[in-house]
């Protein structure tokens, strides 16, 4: 068996999965370091509440948008920012790890533009469907609603192999399912707050969104549409 000397022993990962993940890890190494007194000075040791009060997605200034419908710049982003700004360092490396792994198995099946649009659209759904569902004063921080859209795209690879093997295909949340109840269990025994949700939606957004985004998606959809 041949083999080609000069490849890789690693994958390498896809670059968008590295700029995504190096913007996390950047932000919370300045963070951490400025908390500590390494790098900024004084001021240092409030870049992250800064952060959160500028950049943090907040319920309340979306129903204020909603409700005087001025949508100003700064608020919109708030959709996409909430998600390079985490509560500490192990939230942060969490959410890295498994970018990572997700990241690089959805870039590698849908392309890494698509992996691109499913994070970001994941994350900017999840934060709308939070601020519907709850009248929550916490701001949504954190890539983990980013993260379970990419959760959402590797089950929605599972779920189609399955198929296709022509074996269960609830099989492919069973990821997902163990996912939710660690979570429980975390709230259960250490307290919680009602981001799981963000999760959850997160996650459905990006299993969603695969359908249409998947090599093939759209024809797929299209020719189901015409045959009901």
């Amino acid at each position: 068996m041949s083999s080609d000397p000069n490849a890789s022993p690693v994958n390498p990962l896809p670059p968008l999965v590295v700029v995504l993940f190096l913007a996390i890890v950047l932000i919370e190494a300045a963070f951490s370091l400025g908390e500590q007194g390494m790098i900024g000075g004084a001021s240092a040791v409030g870049w992250r509440l800064w952060a959160m009060q500028t950049y943090a997605f907040s319920g309340e200034i979306f129903d204020w948008m909603w409700q005087t419908g001025q949508w100003p710049p700064e608020h919109l982003m708030r959709f996409v920012t909430y998600g390079f700004v985490h509560a500490s360092l192990v939230h942060a490396a969490f959410a890295g790890v498994i970018l990572l792994a997700m990241g690089k198995m959805v870039a590698e099946a849908f392309g890494q533009w698509r992996m691109l649009l499913i994070f970001v659209l994941s994350g900017a759904g999840a934060a709308l469907i939070y601020a519907v569902l709850l009248d929550d004063p916490v701001p949504l921080i954190g890539a983990f609603p980013s993260v379970y859209g990419l959760i959402g795209g590797f089950t929605y690879l599972l779920w189609r192999n399955l198929e296709q093997m022509g074996q269960n295909q609830y099989r492919a949340f069973t990821l997902i399912g163990f996912l939710m109840a660690f979570q429980l269990i975390f709230g259960l025994l250490f307290g919680g707050q009602n981001d799981w949700i963000a999760d959850v939606a997160g996650f459905v957004v990006g299993f969603a969104l695969s359908f249409v985004l998947s090599p093939g998606g759209w024809s797929r959809m299209r020719d189901q549409i015409r045959h009901d």
